[in-house]
C-alpha cells in the first residue's frame, strides 16, 4: 500500500492551492461580479440621475414624475410598432379603439423600481453554492497542502510535506466520499440556481425575459423602419401615465401624461447581456456535469485525468492509485 500511495508525491502540485474549479468560479467570481456591477450601474443613474421625466397639461412636472414612478407607467401591445399620426411611439396611442371606441389592454411597467434590488439579490445568489462548499470543505485541501507553493521553501521541507500527505492517504483510505459528494451537490446547485434565475428574471419582467435574446436576434435581420423591436416592448423610452386628483368641482380629473424613461436605454442593454451570460453559464454547467459523472463512473477516465497532471509518474503507477483509490479518495488527490 505504501508503496503505490508514495507516488502521490509526484502528483502533488507546486502551485496556488483551489478547492473547487473553473466552472466552479464562473458562479461566484465571474457572474457575481457582473451582476453587481450592473446593480450598481442602474443605482447610480436612478438615485443620481434622472431616471423618469414626464410632461402634462396643470400638473407639477415634478410632482407628475415621482407619481409615475412610484405608481407605474403603461404602454398599449396593440400599439407596439406602430409610428404615424395616432402613435408617435412603439406602444403609445390612444387607450381606446378608435373604430369600436373600446378600450383596449394596456400594459404596466412596474419593474424599473426594483432592477437594482433583483439583481444584487440574484448575486448573492449565486455564491450559495460557494458558501456551503466552503463551510463543508473544511479547509481540509489547504491544510493538506500547506507550505507547497510557498516559493522559499527549500525541497527538504516539501518532501516532508509530501510524506505527511502520503501518510494521510495511507491511514483514511476510503474515507472522503462523503467529503467529494458535497462538492458533486454543490456543482448540481450551480446548474439548478441558473436555471431558478432564468426563471425569476422571467417573472420579474412579466413572462418576456425568456425569449428576450433570440427576438432581438431575430429582429435584427428586419429592416429597421419595420421591425416591431423586443427591447422597445420590454423595455419602452417613451409610456404613458394617468394622473387622478379632484378638479375644482370635488370630481376627479384624469391627465394623461407622456413620459421619457432614460433608464430603460441602460436596462435593455443590461438584460440583453444577462440573457447571453445565463445561457453561457447554463451550458458550461451543464457540461460540466456531464465531465462529472464521467469521473463517477469512468475509472479509466480518472486515470486520464491523473496521468496529466503528472507526466513524471508512469502511466501504470498512476493506474494503481486510481484502483486503489474510491472516488472522494481520486477528488481530494486531484485537488491537490
Amino acid at each position: 500500500m505504501h508503496d503505490v500511495f508514495g507516488d502521490i508525491k509526484s502528483l502533488v502540485r507546486l502551485s496556488d492551492i483551489h478547492t473547487d474549479n473553473n466552472i466552479f468560479r464562473l458562479h461566484y467570481k465571474a457572474t457575481m461580479f457582473v451582476l453587481i456591477v450592473c446593480s450598481l450601474l442602474v443605482t447610480s443613474r436612478q438615485y443620481f440621475g434622472d431616471p423618469i421625466d414626464c410632461v402634462t397639461s396643470n400638473v407639477d412636472p415634478g410632482l407628475m414624475d415621482t407619481y409615475c414612478w412610484i405608481h407605474s407607467t403603461f404602454t398599449i401591445p396593440s400599439h407596439s410598432g406602430k409610428d404615424d399620426t395616432y402613435h408617435p411611439h412603439p406602444g403609445v396611442g390612444p387607450n381606446h379603439d378608435l373604430v369600436t371606441k373600446e378600450p383596449l389592454e394596456k400594459k404596466h411597467h412596474k419593474y424599473y423600481q426594483w432592477v437594482f434590488l433583483v439583481l444584487f439579490l440574484q448575486a448573492l445568489m449565486f455564491y450559495i453554492p460557494r458558501y456551503f462548499w466552503k463551510v463543508w470543505e473544511g479547509g481540509k485541501i489547504k491544510m493538506l497542502a500547506a507550505d507547497l507553493n510557498a516559493p522559499i521553501l527549500d525541497d527538504d521541507l516539501k518532501k516532508d510535506r509530501r510524506e505527511i500527505i502520503v501518510r494521510y492517504f495511507n491511514a483514511n483510505i476510503g474515507t472522503h466520499d462523503f467529503y467529494a459528494y458535497k462538492f458533486f451537490f454543490c456543482e448540481a446547485l450551480n446548474f439548478i440556481n441558473v436555471i431558478i434565475q432564468i426563471f425569476i428574471t422571467d417573472r420579474f419582467l412579466g413572462g418576456e425575459f425568456m425569449r428576450y435574446g433570440s427576438d432581438v436576434v431575430r429582429i435584427s435581420q428586419e429592416p429597421l423602419g419595420t421591425r416591431n423591436d423586443p427591447m422597445d416592448l420590454l423595455f419602452p423610452k417613451v409610456a404613458k401615465c394617468t394622473f387622478q386628483l379632484y378638479g375644482a368641482s370635488g370630481s376627479v380629473e384624469k391627465h394623461d401624461g407622456l413620459c421619457v424613461l432614460p433608464l430603460n436605454i441602460l436596462n435593455e442593454k443590461i438584460f440583453i447581456f444577462i440573457w447571453f451570460w445565463f445561457i453561457v453559464i447554463a451550458v458550461f454547467t451543464a457540461l460540466g456535469l456531464l465531465y462529472r459523472l464521467a469521473t463517477i463512473f469512468l475509472p479509466s477516465f480518472r486515470t486520464l485525468l491523473l496521468r496529466t497532471r503528472s507526466q513524471l509518474t508512469s502511466t501504470s503507477n498512476v493506474q494503481d492509485i486510481t484502483k486503489k483509490c474510491r472516488i472522494g479518495d481520486w477528488f481530494l488527490l486531484y485537488h491537490l
